[in-house]
């Protein structure tokens, strides 16, 4: 244990991730209602994925350049952009609120594709170093709580995201002239007070651990700037553990087949439940909002579901944590598709939010048991990386796949999506990694 490091109670713990909340309302918030906004903007369909390019070009560039630029700072002093993680996640969480506050106003295509290029910077310049920020301040013994924690905070925050929208819309009517309905603009204003709101209930509430001499005066030796950070990412990228490295391969088929889920899920509810994958139909309108609530659902199960994985990562292996619970969203996928009944669609979704609760925390646990403390920072940009590049790759490989394998059915493509999530969890069994249980 780190002499700045001190064991801390479940309260501490929770206050620490609270900021978490915010961050992934706001992430919660892109996926719900920013293409809702492109169409009311008259954008076409077939559009949206190039117009949301944005969330995988920032996290791919600005995550890692945030990581190595906070793993060379040490701000002196007491106020809330001070230390080593908080001038980075604290002014991220400020352009966030900003942006959020901004987004419902725009008044054509242009402006809410900038828009969103603007929150999703400030989203990955928070994200990053508040993962390293949780890192540096917890015992080894209680990473897991820590980390397992901000899965609990990522299920709450996409949870209220989800159902902000139907909710606001029951108490909200009218629009604006470029034709945004104002129950969007409720959503993006409660969004913009949980993000800074959030963040600063964790700051104020947890000191980032100061550094010793040797290690400010480290920091200060070597020299700083987004060049440096670039060769510091080039560094560590060839530096990389060979746990790490195999982690890429997990990754390459769990986030793979994530966004074939994401992608094809409403399509093939409607075909299974409601009869339709016209997208014109009333049936797909709603199995689109039908959607929504098994979205919401599976975020909730995600937050309930991080308290169990904390108390197996005390028993088990982080690997053996991760593989079961893709191996449970693997059933469900593989299910889903002929599940006619609606309510019943549910029951796939409580192995969705035990998979999700772990892949936002448990491969942390391995990450963080192989790199060095003064490299929190890079890493954690470097396994963002790790989520966008199979993003891409899904972008520019699946729609053969879809037309020419999969006969354009929606309900082959989450099987697939069940099939690459079993994949991950037979590979997370076998990674070599000195993590081991938390007792």
């Amino acid at each position: 244990m780190n002499a700045q490091q001190v064991h801390m109670t479940l309260r501490q713990i929770m206050l620490m991730n609270f900021g978490f909340f915010g961050i992934q309302y706001s992430f919660g918030l892109q996926q719900s209602a920013v293409g809702p906004i492109y169409l009311f903007l008259n954008a076409d369909a077939g559009q949206l994925p190039i117009l949301n390019l944005a969330g995988p070009i920032t996290g791919l560039i600005v995550q890692p350049i945030i990581g190595a630029m906070s793993d060379r700072t040490w701000v002196e002093g007491k106020g809330v952009f001070t230390g080593r993680r908080r001038p980075y996640f604290m002014w991220g969480a400020i352009g966030c609120s900003i942006a959020l506050l901004l987004f419902p106003h725009v008044t054509a295509l242009w402006m809410a594709v900038l828009m969103l290029w603007i929150l999703d910077i400030a989203n990955n310049t928070a994200m990053e170093p508040y993962r390293a920020f949780v890192a540096d301040a917890m015992p080894t013994e209680q990473q897991n709580k820590g980390f397992l924690m901000q899965s609990m905070f990522t299920g709450l925050g996409a949870v209220l995201a989800y159902l902000s929208l139907p909710l606001f819309q029951k108490v909200i009517s009218g629009q604006s002239d470029a034709g945004i309905p104002y129950w969007v603009y409720g959503s993006f204003y409660l969004g913009a007070v949980l993000s800074i709101g959030s963040v600063l209930v964790s700051v104020l509430s947890t000191p980032e651990p100061r550094l010793s001499e040797q290690e400010i005066a480290a920091i200060r030796a070597k020299p700083s700037g987004f060049v440096n950070a670039l060769t510091d990412i080039a560094v560590a990228i060839k530096e990389m553990p060979k746990p790490l490295r195999f982690l890429a391969l997990i990754y390459l088929f769990q986030w793979y087949a994530l966004f074939i889920y994401w992608q094809f899920v409403a399509l093939s509810v409607a075909q299974s439940a409601f009869g339709s994958t016209d997208v014109k139909s009333e049936a797909f309108q709603a199995a689109v909002a039908w959607n929504g609530y098994m979205g919401a659902f599976y975020n909730f199960i995600t937050f309930l579901s991080a308290f169990g994985l904390m108390a197996l990562t005390k028993k088990y292996a982080a690997k053996y944590v991760h593989a079961v619970a893709l191996f449970c969203a693997a059933v469900g996928l593989m299910a889903l598709p002929f599940i006619e009944n609606k309510f019943m669609l549910f029951v796939p979704m409580l192995g969705m939010g035990v998979a999700w609760a772990s892949i936002m925390g448990v491969p942390f646990l391995i990450a963080v048991a192989e790199v060095p403390k003064a490299r929190y920072g890079v890493y954690m940009g470097i396994i963002n990386m790790m989520i966008v590049i199979p993003m891409f790759i899904q972008t520019l490989t699946f729609g053969t796949i879809y037309d020419n394998l999969l006969g354009s059915n929606p309900a082959n493509a989450i099987m697939m999506a069940g099939v690459m999530l079993g994949i991950a969890g037979i590979l997370s069994l076998f990674i070599q990694t000195k993590q081991s249980p938390i007792k």
